[in-house]
């Protein structure tokens, strides 16, 4: 059986916002995903959310059991310690892209301070080269999640905090130059957008901190709100919360979902998975369901799982 929880980061168990991408070359899939400081002295302010490593942890059997094995360096561009949050990796066939949300240094607030996406390029997921900081909508983004759109090119969701929390959209045709499009969903304040198709359709998760929303579009413009999953708590180990800021790896009819719970309402948080369903239009997640196969190809993408 899929272990529960499936992840807990073994040096600040703190991870959260996770990435799952296949390393092509170590022929195995990778998690990356924000450590949040969990085990730092405790103060009353939230530093502790921030001065935050990308953690990276490994699989070669498909999802089930993950090795922790590091942090990502090499992505400071000035002295000092700072914020990292929120990875999105995308694999072109020859380069990895990241886009990674970063905060100058370690703020004890949530704000002012300001918050910028940058895109890091990768022939292998460990060396890292900057290109770019991305001209968005404001200076205060997070949270990217990148696709390629149906007829070419490729488009970026993020969340705007200077725009009420709503997810924004920009169009590249190459991976390094974008487009901001404008706003694309202002039903709630919301953070963590997530896009993909399954069944047909797709699909955006986002995170309202009580579950999350779903929406679905038919053609990556309009999105038509549905109602919440990850929303009811589960009855596996760590699971009893919401489910918060979620990735999604799409294997033919079916899709894995990889989130994370804070099991006791307080700073240390666990990553859980669950099968995502598309029923009679809708997308469902039973999150107590057993799980006893590879949660992800054991071959990688294009692989049966």
């Amino acid at each position: 059986m899929i272990p529960r929880p499936l992840y807990r980061d073994p040096v600040f168990d703190g991870a959260t916002d996770p990435t799952i991408i296949w390393n092509r070359s170590e022929r195995s899939w990778w998690l990356v995903y924000t450590s949040r400081r969990a085990t730092a002295p405790a103060r009353e302010d939230v530093s502790w959310v921030h001065g935050t490593d990308l953690g990276v942890a490994s699989s070669a059997d498909g999802g089930l059991t993950w090795l922790y094995r590091g942090t990502i360096d090499g992505l400071d561009l000035e002295w000092g310690r700072h914020t990292y949050w929120a990875p999105e990796i995308v694999d072109d066939g020859e380069t990895y892209h990241m886009y990674v949300s970063v905060i100058r240094g370690v703020p004890d607030s949530w704000h002012p301070h300001e918050r910028h996406i940058r895109h890091y390029t990768s022939p292998d997921l460990i060396r890292w080269t900057f290109r770019a900081t991305l001209e968005l909508s404001s200076a205060y983004v997070i949270d990217a999640c990148v696709a390629a759109l149906p007829g070419g090119g490729y488009r970026l969701w993020y969340k705007d905090e200077a725009a009420g929390s709503h997810t924004w959209a920009a169009d590249s045709d190459d991976l390094h130059r974008w487009r901001v499009r404008g706003p694309a969903v202002t039903i709630s304040a919301h953070e963590g957008p997530n896009v993909f198709t399954l069944g047909g359709r797709h699909w955006m998760i986002v995170d309202e901190w009580h579950g999350q929303r779903v929406l679905s579009s038919s053609d990556l413009d309009a999105w038509q709100p549905h109602g919440l999953i990850l929303d009811r708590p589960g009855g596996r180990p760590d699971d009893a919360g919401f489910g918060h800021h979620a990735d999604v790896v799409v294997t033919g009819e079916e899709a894995t979902i990889f989130y994370f719970t804070h099991p006791d309402g307080g700073r240390r948080s666990s990553m859980q998975a669950a099968r995502l369903r598309v029923r009679d239009g809708e997308l469902t997640c039973d999150r107590d369901e057993e799980l006893s196969g590879p949660l992800l190809p054991v071959g990688g993408p294009g692989c049966s799982p």
